[in-house]
């Protein structure tokens, strides 16, 4: 059996802190004795995350825009400077955007995936180097069960996790012999906000949309502290690979049996 990996006096910096899954791995780091770097534009959020979790751990917060290139090229110094290093990266920041691909303009395509992709590539390799300096380093990237499945009117949701889970699984082969390992989640419907703050297509019809997002929150049904302990005790336990949620495993046994027609057998109990 391998060896778990021991969190206790540890330092993880995870982004989107500041509320939903970001907020339970953070408490659920913290448990393990986790020091910890919350990252978030929500510094509100962030606050309440603190105060949730109390002084047992070191934690600091900090500002930061995974959108931004600037501003994560800065961020090294910024944790280093709080942080003796960094021993999880948990890339967590991430947003959603209704609309078929037809509805969806170009510009709100791209701003997705500033944040849901290109976010977590260039937090890893800003903070890859950091990682190899600890004996025993996890990187935690998630992606979603719509980076398994692929449901219609998600397109630029879909694309962005398919790519975070092929960019996290190509890198777990290239960091095979170093000390660094990877984790990538795929999490079903989790009773966060990110369903109420996505953005919408122009000229949608209020109507629509709120019936779409009542929809949609129907399915967002498990707690995001369930979510949080599942994945960090995936990472403790060194998993390459984990499946949150009862409804992301059916929909990943769907996809496995008929990876073209698994819709026909999801699309009645996914889709408004």
């Amino acid at each position: 059996m391998t060896q778990r990996m021991q969190l206790d006096g540890r330092t993880a910096l995870i982004t989107g802190a500041g509320s939903g899954i970001g907020r339970a791995v953070a408490v659920s780091l913290a448990r393990r004795g986790c020091n910890l770097a919350l990252a978030d534009v929500n510094e509100a959020g962030m606050a309440q995350t603190a105060e949730e979790i109390g002084s047992a751990v070191r934690i600091t917060r900090h500002r930061l825009d995974v959108s931004d290139p600037g501003a994560i090229s800065e961020a090294p110094a910024r944790v280093l400077a709080d942080h003796p290093g960094v021993d999880v990266l948990v890339n967590n920041a991430g947003v959603a955007l209704g609309g078929g691909f037809e509805q969806v303009a170009a510009a709100d395509f791209e701003w997705l995936f500033s944040i849901n992709f290109w976010g977590v590539v260039r937090m890893t390799r800003a903070f890859l180097p950091i990682l190899r300096r600890s004996p025993d380093a996890r990187l935690v990237n998630l992606s979603s069960i719509f980076g398994i499945i692929a449901p219609p009117g998600q397109t630029a949701y879909v694309a962005s996790k398919f790519a975070v889970r092929g960019f996290s699984e190509s890198l777990r082969h290239e960091l095979k012999d170093s000390p660094v390992g990877v984790t990538v989640v795929h999490p079903g419907g989790v009773a966060t906000s990110i369903a109420r703050n996505a953005r919408l297509p122009p000229g949608a019809s209020a109507a629509d949309m709120e019936r779409r997002l009542k929809f949609a929150e129907s399915k967002l049904t498990l707690s995001p502290t369930v979510a949080g302990e599942t994945i960090v005790r995936a990472a403790e336990r060194r998993r390459p690979r984990v499946i949150v949620g009862l409804d992301a495993k059916i929909a990943v046994a769907a996809e496995h049996f008929a990876p073209v027609s698994y819709w026909k057998l999801l699309g009645q109990r996914m889709s408004a």
